[in-house]
């Protein structure tokens, strides 16, 4: 469902990402991590068609991003860690706004159940100005599930949100891979990613480190058999060799 080859992206002679490839198959959620300045906005930007990369393929859900932008970008939903929302919309005119670029004709049977599992229909006639930064966030994410996306990227989904909006957040994400979607998720919440994902890719410098099942990770980077929790397989992956005087 997603399908990253040699992705590369240069800014001038710098290589914020180089030569990245992976892929997300349907019903599997990948945690994205890595330190700051690792290359995980940049792979978010490309692959969700915000930036160019300078070589490299990208397919979404069998289109080819680049040759086939508008059909690729049909099946996919990005969630910035910042809503972007209109200030003059209400809850209920964003969604009708959205169902018309996307097309969808009956989208109102299928707003109900989105704003009642985000906790948000009792605000169908606010305007964003009147949303706390929570319901902002459910509002952008409810906006962006209204088409059915096969293909989710998050950046930091949890921002903003209560206990009781993190858990029902979980259940959100779980629910859309079992329903089929692939799923990515970049987040400094490492118990997060844990709960959540079925595998894992971690980038340092802009290159790949590691990438497989989160199993295969804590084995990888375990000195206890395959029991580090991804908080110690994290620490360890990105650890900077010791200097040799």
């Amino acid at each position: 469902m997603i399908e990253v080859t040699g992705l590369t992206k240069l800014y001038d002679q710098f290589a914020a990402v180089r030569d990245l490839s992976f892929s997300v198959q349907s019903g599997q959620v990948l945690g994205l991590v890595g330190p700051n300045g690792a290359g995980k906005t940049t792979t978010l930007r490309c692959i969700s068609g915000i930036i160019p990369p300078t070589t490299g393929s990208i397919r979404i859900a069998g289109f080819d991003l680049l040759a086939q932008t508008i059909a690729a970008k049909r099946q996919l939903a990005f969630f910035s860690d910042e809503p972007r929302l209109f200030d003059y919309l209400t809850v209920e005119q964003h969604l009708a706004f959205v169902a018309r670029i996307y097309q969808v004709t009956d989208y109102q049977q299928i707003a109900g159940p989105l704003l009642d599992e985000l906790e948000i229909a009792d605000k169908r006639a606010l305007l964003p100005g009147e949303l706390s930064r929570g319901m902002k966030q459910k509002l952008a994410i409810a906006c962006g599930l209204l088409h059915s996306p096969k293909v989710i990227f998050f950046d930091e989904p949890l921002t903003g949100l209560d206990p009781i909006g993190i858990r029902r957040m979980k259940n959100s994400i779980m629910k859309r891979a079992h329903e089929g979607a692939a799923i990515l998720i970049s987040s400094h919440l490492l118990h997060l990613l844990e709960e959540v994902c079925s595998h894992v890719l971690i980038l340092k410098k802009g290159e790949k480190i590691a990438d497989g099942t989160i199993e295969e990770i804590r084995h990888l980077f375990s000195e206890q058999g395959g029991d580090a929790s991804l908080e110690d397989v994290f620490f360890r992956a990105t650890a900077e060799p010791p200097d040799i005087l």
